[in-house]
Formats: structure tokens, C-alpha cells, sequence
């Protein structure tokens, strides 16, 4: 099983920077870095050239102009680069556990997809972690929030297992697929532009296709970085595109990965 790590970006080169550190200090590393940038400036793409430099990992930089939240889209295009079995997603705003990867791949079985848990960084910290280019945290540290999640006990994580229906702690930070799952069901959905429910929406039909969740408590952790929230003024019409893949028990959508294939 060959294994892509995704990372999605936009305008954060700071944080970035750190969500690629973490990533070169990973006891397992990717056979792939997919970095999908949804229309970042230069100063972002100097970052991703350094960390190309130093690493002997293969990047693989996708990127388009920017023309407001296109996630889904830039997601797509993205994983249409790639050659792996096995996708490993977070965002560029989320630092890796050093086990997160190996965390995903140890539990990667057929027919079903992970999602781990998030653990808060808190807005006050931010200078002391961009000044410290902190990358390393456990439940005692300063400047993190939901502190229980920061635990990584892989003996207790044997405890959760598949769970039916769609869960409330899924987030697309924290979640891994089989790419040929993702394909068959189109991937994401680009009629959902701006945030809100393009994560879900895309579990819901794979679900409807026979793919099944598991929840990785105590491994499989990331630290969201505090920003401010996105903009929700799409989210009603998102949340309508989410509602009628289960009302009409949905395994595919028109507007997805295809065309990039």
C-alpha cells in the first residue's frame, strides 16, 4: 500500500510552514506530499520550494488562480496527480502528531475510511508558537484547548471500532480514504463552493456506496491552529447539496474528479 499525505492551503505561509515541519518529523513519512493551493500568493509557494529543498519526499504542488473558496475543486485536482493507494487528508492550518501518519496507515482496511481527532490551539499562544515554530505538544502543554484529545494511548484506541451513520467529529483535517473509494464516487462535489459540508457531503456517498467509518481516539491527531472563521454565506446551499445526497441515497455527483482523470 503506497500512501499520499494531502495538505490543503490558502494564504497562511507562517502556519504552513509548521504543518511542514511536522510533517519532516513523522515516524512514517508519505510516499507522497499532495499540496493543494487554492490560489495562494508567492509567499506561500516560497515555503513549499524550501521544504522541497530539504526533503527527499515527492511533492506534488498543485495550485490555481485564486477565484474565492474553491476547496472542493483544488482538492480534485490534486488527488487526480496522484499515484498512491491510500490518502492521508489534513489542512494547512492543522500540525501533525509525529505518529499521525503511521496512525492512519496501521489502521487502513477495505471498505473504510478514518477520521481522527483535533486537538485546539488557542489564540493568545500564537505568538510564542510562530516565534517558537513549536511543532511538538502533549496534554500538559500551554496554549491548547480540548486537552483529553492531545492523549495518543494506541492500546486504548483498539477499543473504537466501525461505527455506523455519518459522525459529528468527523472533519476533513483529520480524515483517510482509499483513492479508488474517492474516485468511484467522483470525489468532491464542485457545486459546493465557499466552506461548509464539502467533507461531509463526500462521506455521505461513500457511505451510501459501502464504505464505513472509524473513529482513531487516542491517535491520528492534529493541532488546529486558531484563525478567524470562514465566511458561511454559501453554507444553506451547501447544507441543501448535503441533504439531498441522503435523501436520494447518493453515490455519485456530476461536477466532481472525473474530468481531471
Amino acid at each position: 500500500m503506497t500512501t499520499a499525505l494531502l495538505i490543503s492551503t490558502y494564504n497562511w505561509p507562517q502556519a504552513l510552514e509548521l504543518v511542514l515541519k511536522s510533517v519532516a518529523q513523522q515516524t512514517m513519512l508519505p510516499d507522497e506530499l499532495l499540496l493543494a493551493n487554492d490560489g495562494s500568493t508567492e509567499e506561500t509557494t516560497a515555503v513549499i520550494e524550501k521544504f522541497i529543498e530539504d526533503t527527499e519526499i515527492n511533492v506534488i504542488h498543485v495550485r490555481h488562480e485564486d477565484n474565492g473558496f474553491r476547496r472542493s475543486e483544488i482538492l480534485n485536482k490534486t488527488i487526480a496527480k496522484s499515484k498512491a493507494d491510500y490518502i492521508i487528508q489534513t489542512d494547512g492550518d492543522c500540525i501533525l502528531h509525529p505518529n499521525f501518519i503511521e496512525d492512519h496507515t496501521s489502521f487502513a482496511k477495505k471498505d473504510l475510511y478514518l477520521y481522527g481527532s483535533r486537538v485546539n490551539i488557542q489564540k493568545a499562544f500564537l505568538p510564542m508558537l510562530f516565534s517558537e515554530k513549536k511543532v511538538r505538544f502533549s496534554m500538559f502543554s500551554k496554549g491548547i484547548k480540548k486537552r483529553t484529545r492531545a492523549l495518543h494511548i494506541p492500546l486504548l484506541s483498539n477499543f473504537y471500532g466501525v461505527k455506523e451513520g455519518l459522525s459529528k467529529k468527523l472533519r476533513g483535517c483529520n480524515v483517510s480514504f482509499w483513492r479508488a473509494d474517492f474516485i468511484t464516487v467522483n470525489g468532491y462535489n464542485e457545486a459546493m463552493t465557499g466552506w461548509g459540508k464539502e467533507d461531509s457531503e463526500l462521506i455521505i456517498r461513500m457511505m451510501n456506496n459501502g464504505v464505513r467509518g472509524r473513529r482513531l481516539r487516542y491517535r491520528g491527531i492534529v493541532y488546529h491552529i486558531w484563525h478567524k472563521t470562514s465566511s458561511k454565506s454559501n453554507l444553506n446551499v451547501n447544507e441543501s447539496i448535503q441533504q439531498r445526497a441522503i435523501d436520494a441515497n447518493l453515490v455519485w455527483c456530476d461536477n466532481g474528479i472525473k474530468k481531471y482523470l
